[in-house]
Order: C-alpha cells, then structure tokens, then sequence
C-alpha cells in the first residue's frame, strides 16, 4: 500500500512533504470499514506531524479538492455526506508538512430524530428552497428591539464550508448590540407547516455572543404576517420561542423561554459546523405551533401553540432571519451559514 500522497500547491516556492499516516493522524472515530448515517461524527486529533506541532487539521472526501480546514490540533465534528462508499481524507498540517490518515466509510442515509407528533425531515412533495446561504439577496440591519448598537455585513466564502460555498456574517456591536440580517426566498402564502434545516459554525469569537436567532416570516393569504422563529439563548441557557404578546394591529414579539430545553452559543464547540433544525406549524390566524428544535441531533420538544401574526403590510413572501447579538461592551462576531433549506408545504 502506498502510504504516501502528494500535494501540489501555487506558489513555486513552498514544496510539502507527505508523511505516513502513521506519523501523528490519530482517528477516533469513524472506524475505517464502517458503516455510519449521514451526518456522521468525525473525532480526531494530531499534536505533531514529522516531529513538528500541528498547527491546523481538516478533512476532504475522496478525490476532490474542496478540503475543510479547522486551525486547531483536533477535529470533533459532525459531517454531512451522501450515501454510498467513500474515502475520508483526514489531514494535519504542521511547518512544511501534512500528514494524512484515510479512513473508508459506507454512508446510509439520515438518521431518524423524530418523535410521534414531529418531523426529522420534510415529506416528500414538500416546496423547498434549498442553499438558501447564497442567494445574493441577503441584507442586514441593527435590531432596535435590543439594547446597544450595531452594524454588520455579510459575503460568500469558500472556506470554511461543507461543499464549496458558505455564507459569512460579520459583526460590529456595542453595549450588547444585535445584528439582524434576511433574505426572502419564497411567495408560498398558502403552506402551513415549515421545516427549517441548516448547518452553523462559529469562530472564537463566539464568547462574545449572547443569542443566535434562526427566523422564518411568511405572509399569510389575509395579508399578515406570521412572525416565527427560535433562538438559543445564552443569557438563559434555554432555547426560546417567538410568540405575539400585543395584537396584530399592534404587535408585541417576545421571546417565551421553552422550559426542559438547554441552549448556549458560547458553549458550541468553536471552529466546527453545527446542525440546526427546527419545525413548526401555523392556522388560518396566525397561531404558530412550535413542535421541536434540534441541535447536532438531539432534540428538544417546544410543543406550544403562540399567537403569532402581525399586520406589517408586507406583500406576499416568505423571509429567512439569522440574528447574532452581541455579549459585552463592545465586540466582533463572525459566524458562517450553510446548506440552508426551509421547506412548506
């Protein structure tokens, strides 16, 4: 077995020399030969690659190019895949070397995360928007609904990313300040149930980060507004719900703590991606049932019904939120979207 690889790069100056696997990739888990569901857990480290330290590790799949990198001496995340064989590159750069261990894995599909009343997935038929992180569309704005100042933007990237293409946010905050920033991805009036699915990673920056929000706002055949959406809140440590405390006329939305739930962004493991979903459902008014909420597999069942609809006077769409808010007196916060689907029907 050939146990070295090659490695071209740019620059006619920089040439890397490829070391055994043996040399410092060391892979908990998945077991080579095994079968996993997709995502699966990636766990592995290496603290020095031809006697030198590490200082970055990342992972790719078979022969392609697109290679994830994690500026850190261990990897502990959880990875999308599609179904069949493949051969998982993971790879450990320290000066002038990189290492590499490659671990082959049968990959089924999604794992079940259902529970009776709920959905782990959208049933087939369902409209989904899918790479919802690249619709050029997005835009940002300073919540005043929060304390502070804040101001943001975002752009495309391809690294980190899980297939190509990401989606960054940058923040600026002050005194606890909040960044909102959406798209609007849809014209479907008429679904009543939503299935939000998207994937998240945070830098360190992530200790100034008090809340993350995750939105979906449609307009209603009536011409109102349901205003819906989940956050972790680190100021609790729960997850939270949004819910219409005034009227439609004069709307009021607040956050309503969903007890039994445990939530906090600055405890998310930095410099991975995460997986976020959530499901709910709406009626003829407005009232939207929030069933469960979803963090790298594990669920949380909300199960409440809110008053949810407000009169904004928006024309008929369906928008997308993701909302950082800042921890502090004053801060920088970058965290990244990808593979976003929101799928009705």
């Amino acid at each position: 077995m050939n146990l070295f690889r090659r490695i071209t790069f740019i620059s006619p100056v920089m040439f890397i020399l490829t070391v055994p696997a043996f040399a410092g990739v060391i892979v908990n888990s998945p077991a080579n030969g095994s079968t996993v569901s997709s995502p699966f857990n990636l766990s592995a480290y290496a603290t020095d690659c031809s006697s030198k330290s590490v200082v970055s590790m990342g992972y790719s799949f078979d022969s392609s190019s697109d290679t994830t990198v994690i500026n850190s001496q261990s990897v502990n995340t959880s990875i999308p895949s599609a179904t069949g064989t493949h051969v998982l590159h993971i790879k450990a750069w320290a000066p002038g070397v990189v290492c590499v261990s490659d671990v082959t894995i049968n990959v089924t599909g999604a794992a079940s995360a259902s529970a009776a009343s709920d959905v782990a997935s959208a049933p087939a038929g369902a409209d989904s928007v899918s790479d919802l992180q690249v619709l050029g569309s997005w835009s940002s704005t300073h919540d005043t609904a929060g304390s502070g100042t804040a101001s943001g933007y975002t752009d495309l990237v391809s690294s980190p990313s899980l297939y190509g293409t990401s989606r960054r946010f940058i923040t600026s905050f002050s005194n606890d300040g909040d960044e909102r920033y959406s798209t609007v991805f849809s014209d479907n009036t008429s679904a009543k149930n939503f299935f939000y699915d998207g994937w998240v990673y945070l830098t360190s920056s992530s200790s100034m980060l008090a809340n993350l929000e995750f939105d979906i706002n449609q307009v209603m055949p009536n011409g109102q507004t349901v205003l819906a959406g989940v956050q972790c809140d680190g100021w609790s440590g729960q997850w939270d719900y949004t819910a219409n405390q005034g009227s439609a006329s004069s709307p009021q939305p607040e956050w309503v703590k969903a007890s039994g739930t445990a939530c906090n962004p600055q405890k998310w493991s930095q410099n991975t991606w995460h997986h976020v979903q959530f499901s709910l459902s709406r009626d003829d008014s407005g009232n939207v049932t929030y069933h469960s909420v979803w963090l790298d597999g594990t669920q949380y069942n909300l199960d409440a019904t809110v008053p949810c609809a407000a009169n904004l006077g928006w024309g008929p769409v369906v928008n997308t939120q993701f909302q950082t808010d800042g921890y502090g007196a004053s801060g920088h916060i970058t965290a990244y979207l990808d593979n976003v689907t929101i799928s009705m029907w």
